[in-house]
């Protein structure tokens, strides 16, 4: 195992990490999709609203996570629109406070490594503070100096013998939160110190997890919803060959919602199959989305007018229409638009490809496809963060 998982803590980690924003029960739909639209995974961490305004960030008052999947489908299910986008979060969000951790700087990396391979999203750290008794004879600190645990033998320091926090130089307690991705970009910077594992190939690291969620394209949207675990919180949309074969076609995911317009996507699950969903549907021009949106859902996936055509014209349903939301206006006008190419490796990938390919994309997973297949695209499993924590790490 590479010591640099010994050598370094997870305070070196919140180098540049800006002060934790966070997103209460009390707040709307509206709200956590704007926090999505910042925040890796497609997923942001929800509190319990602060008692007290100075009351700083506390893993007893954290509740959960909620997704870009989580508000489409609710959305989905509740038919109103952008009436349904005003709800509580704290109505959505499904209470796991298994998710996050909170954790001392001085934690050691291969501590925290190991959380998160048994489900920990999350870890709420400390910004101002030091500590002593480190893990290593030298570990660097957050705040880039280096200490030596031998000037910790004061008797002052004596007492704090394991990683204990010393009293706070500021009175003001600042949290960060680090997420699965923040660890990611660790490894990457680091694949020197990993070697030979970033270049061996992901199937003979057994790091591909073939027990994945699937749904056939033909059937609906919303069974796919129903289907996606946790982690990775995604479910492929295959098509089954006669002789079992699967081929994937896309995935429908938090990852692939992420910057969405929710009214037009809820929309699409509710009406759609799972194929349609992810490749866009009528993409031969024959039926408009207006013939069967509400008036009230019409107004919300309209475009603005092109040169040459008439103002606030509907765009179909298509791979080719993309909806992002509006940084400067804040609003989510624009369709819908399914993304027909998932982000896909083969078996035969080295570890390294894999991590630049999600760290690219900002990606929870990337599905394996079979490098000896004779046709592309069949599936033969996933590989998510807990799978690449467990790699780099295994003995």
């Amino acid at each position: 195992m590479a010591a640099i998982f010994f050598h370094h803590v997870v305070g070196d980690l919140t180098v540049g990490k800006p002060e934790i924003v966070e997103l209460s029960d009390a707040d709307t739909l509206e709200d956590a999709a704007r926090a999505i639209a910042g925040s890796p995974e497609g997923a942001v961490p929800v509190w319990r609203a602060r008692a007290a305004p100075e009351e700083p960030p506390s893993g007893a008052r954290f509740l959960g996570m909620i997704s870009a999947v989580d508000i489409a489908a609710f959305v989905a299910t509740a038919g109103t629109g952008d009436q349904a986008m005003r709800t509580a979060v704290g109505e959505v969000v499904q209470h796991n406070p298994e998710l996050l951790r909170e954790v001392d700087p001085g934690t050691r990396l291969i501590d925290a490594l190991e959380l998160m391979r048994h489900g920990v999203k999350r870890f709420l750290v400390r910004k101002n503070g030091s500590w002593r008794g480190l893990t290593k004879r030298f570990s660097m600190l957050y705040n880039g100096k280096w200490l030596k645990n031998s000037e910790s033998g004061s008797p002052s320091s004596a007492s704090s013998s394991s990683r204990q926090l010393s009293p706070f130089i500021s009175s003001a307690v600042r949290f960060c939160c680090l997420s699965r991705e923040d660890i990611l970009r660790f490894l990457i910077g680091c694949l020197g110190a990993l070697a030979p594992i970033p270049l061996s190939q992901i199937c003979s690291l057994g790091a591909i997890n073939p027990q994945y969620c699937h749904v056939e394209a033909s059937a609906p949207a919303m069974e796919a919803i129903q289907k996606i675990p946790g982690d990775p919180c995604g479910v492929a949309v295959v098509e089954t060959t006669p002789d079992g074969v699967r081929k994937i076609i896309g995935d429908i995911s938090a990852y692939k919602l992420w910057k969405c317009d929710y009214v037009a996507a809820a929309w699409a699950l509710a009406n759609l199959s799972a194929g349609q969903f992810v490749i866009g549907a009528d993409e031969n021009g024959s039926t408009p989305i207006s013939a069967f949106l509400e008036p009230s859902v019409s107004s919300s996936v309209m475009d603005e007018a092109e040169p040459g055509r008439s103002p606030r014209l509907l765009k179909k349903f298509s791979s080719r229409s993309i909806g992002f939301l509006n940084s400067h206006a804040n609003q989510m006008r624009s369709m819908y638009r399914g993304r027909s190419a998932p982000l896909t490796c083969r078996n035969t990938s080295s570890l390294a490809a894999v991590m630049a390919q999600m760290l690219s994309h900002r990606a929870t997973h990337v599905w394996v496809t079979d490098a000896e297949a004779e046709e592309e695209g069949v599936l033969v499993g996933v590989v998510g963060y807990t799978d690449i924590f467990g790699a780099v790490t295994r003995e």
